[in-house]
């Protein structure tokens, strides 16, 4: 329960941090690629065994970490900028009612537990990500700002599920740390290149506050990762219980926060919301 707890707190900092590079004018792009050679560092620095080049590639899991690697950094400038462009609220429920997709995978592929009081907790769990995040300011009408949240849905169940299946298929237990460095790895490669060709174009400018705040981006980014794959590899747990526990109480702890830091104004139906991830965390993690 730990680990998870760890998970929910470092992914609760992410979406806070997204808030601070707005307020203060931090290059997010730059600071998204910087995070992800900082998670590789990262990952590289916990794992307590000799690194093989020619082992990482010839594991069954490296083209899974390459594709994960191109999502990771193209979901995250999304989640950035739904954040920024609709709001911490919109960025939380688009990527945490994406819980549905790992959830349901789970649910069919390794044949876990669904009893009544399961989902009945999953459905409140959806409800109340729905009526804790989304506030009168932030509804989307349009087709264009409806996108990002799309993607930014997609994208994160896509990662979610990808995740379990790597982790439990190929990944060995003590090698968590090198298979998530192996995946911030090639996200970091890839947005670092597409940095230099902007910059070649002398269209973009290196920012050192963005260095710093990609740093301190890519150590909690890690934290998350890591600390939610040691949950799923817990004995007794089923992924579909972890992921709603986890992304519901995120968005629950995410909304109080903007509340405490940002002042952002809670409406009765977010605090019913409220109300109901709790309830709806207490019916999934006792089923």
């Amino acid at each position: 329960m730990i680990y998870l707890l760890l998970s929910i707190a470092a992914s609760t900092i992410i979406l806070i941090l997204f808030k601070l590079f707005d307020r203060y004018n931090v290059n997010t792009q730059q600071a998204i690629i910087v995070n992800y050679l900082a998670a590789c560092v990262s990952g590289l620095l916990t794992y307590n065994a000799p690194i093989h080049i020619n082992d990482i590639v010839s594991s069954k899991w490296f083209v899974g970490a390459l594709l994960l690697g191109f999502l990771f950094i193209s979901i995250f400038n999304v989640m950035a900028l739904t954040a920024q462009r609709n709001g911490l609220s919109v960025a939380s429920v688009a990527a945490k009612m994406s819980v549905i997709i790992p959830v349901v995978f789970g649910l069919y592929v390794y044949n876990e537990s669904m009893g009544t009081q399961k989902i009945i907790g999953i459905f409140l769990a959806l409800v109340a990500v729905y009526l804790t995040s989304i506030k009168s300011k932030s509804t989307i009408n349009s087709s264009k700002g409806l996108l990002l949240p799309v993607v930014l849905f997609l994208g994160s169940g896509i990662i979610d599920t990808s995740i379990k299946y790597l982790e439990t298929t190929y990944v060995a237990k003590n090698g968590i740390p090198i298979f998530s460095a192996t995946i911030f790895f090639f996200a970091g490669i890839i947005g670092l290149f597409v940095l230099i060709t902007k910059s070649f174009r002398k269209t973009y400018k290196f920012d050192l506050k963005s260095i710093y705040g990609g740093v301190i981006l890519g150590i909690v980014n890690y934290g998350s990762i890591f600390f939610l794959l040691k949950a799923l590899q817990y004995e007794g747990t089923e992924s579909s219980t972890i992921f709603t526990i986890n992304n519901v109480a995120i968005v629950m702890l995410s909304t109080l926060t903007g509340l405490m830091l940002f002042r952002e104004k809670l409406y009765p139906k977010n605090w019913i919301g409220i109300i109901t991830a709790i309830i709806s965390i207490i019916l999934v993690t006792l089923s």
